[in-house]
């Protein structure tokens, strides 16, 4: 695979750095339970505010859920990145080079555009809402796109094993 796979993966494939992910006892096996464990961390909040945006938990304040969740996403996120690109590095050559992985970088893109407008526009007409309060069409529209999208993520990280 080294001789069809751009130089920067090879060379990072390479690296000291992904030499000793490959060698350790550990780095890996922790890497992996890291990434299972960030990745049930930010599914869970990504669901509870997807949920939220849908119309569920309508008792609760929509700004007040998408605060607490908020926080624990990005902290989840920012642990699925970095467990990912150790996971990542050690086999950088074989993994750039398999489509499920490039569908899951690009679902990935999605979600994070889909999050992105959705903080810009939808999100600062509902963080003052009160609990029962109709939500705006768009709300819907991204909740139930992210959920779509992060779940096929999810399917995409798991299949790249078998292809």
């Amino acid at each position: 695979m080294l001789d069809s796979a751009p130089a920067v993966f090879v060379a990072l494939e390479q690296s000291d750095f992904a030499a000793g992910i490959r060698q350790s006892l550990w780095a890996y096996p922790v890497a992996n339970v890291g990434h299972i464990v960030a990745l049930v961390c930010f599914a869970g909040a990504i669901a509870v505010m997807d949920l939220r945006m849908t119309g569920l938990f309508a008792a609760t304040a929509p700004g007040r859920v998408l605060r607490g969740a908020r926080t624990a996403a990005m902290a989840a996120f920012a642990g699925l990145v970095l467990s990912g690109f150790v996971l990542f590095a050690a086999e950088a050559s074989h993994v750039i080079m398999n489509a499920v992985f490039l569908i899951k970088l690009g679902l990935i893109a999605l979600g994070l555009i889909n999050i992105a407008v959705f903080e810009w526009v939808t999100a600062p007409r509902i963080r003052h809402l009160p609990p029962l309060a109709p939500l705006p069409a768009a709300a819907r529209t991204a909740g139930i796109l992210s959920l779509t999208i992060w779940l096929a993520v999810a399917i995409c990280g798991r299949a790249i094993a078998y292809f």
